[in-house]
């Protein structure tokens, strides 16, 4: 699948995000959807921390001059002022309960990573039902518990 009409219904994992700040293999990839993707994206407080988490560290391992640390952080701040992207309201411990719910039930068998499945559990608590992300052992989840895939592509 290459687009989503509309971006409202998707829950962008935020390692997906990070390649519009950060020049990765998929970036262009991401760009294009999103170019083409309507509306604002919504990204949890988590989600937020750790794009700018993925910058820094981008920073740390000389990946990115600070300038261009600088300039990653300002587009982030201005995708959030200009509405490109909205603070999504997470009740935390329903996503916490579940996010330990979905590490027993599949951790195990599919090699999920905490986070992972922390966005997973957010994605369902908000109600999403379309998930972006390019990260093979999360695309497994997020097909296990009935979410549609989206992994973005030329």
């Amino acid at each position: 699948m290459k687009t989503v009409a509309t971006a409202k219904a998707v829950y962008a994992d935020p390692s997906a995000l990070l390649k519009l700040y950060i020049h990765e293999p998929e970036s262009q990839s991401m760009a294009a959807w999103r170019t083409k993707a309507r509306g604002p994206l919504s990204v949890t407080h988590h989600g937020r921390v750790e794009l700018i988490n993925g910058i820094a560290l981008a920073a740390h391992r000389k990946l990115i001059s600070e300038p261009a640390f600088d300039g990653a952080l300002a587009a982030l701040d201005d995708d959030f002022a200009q509405g490109r992207y909205v603070q999504a309201d997470l009740l935390w411990r329903a996503a916490l309960n579940r996010a330990a719910a979905l590490s027993r039930e599949h951790s195990r068998l599919l090699g999920t990573r905490s986070l992972d499945v922390l966005h997973v559990a957010s994605a369902l608590e908000l109600g999403f039902s379309v998930f972006i992300s390019f990260d093979v052992r999360q695309q497994n989840l997020v097909k296990a518990v009935g979410l549609k895939l989206l992994v973005p592509s030329m």
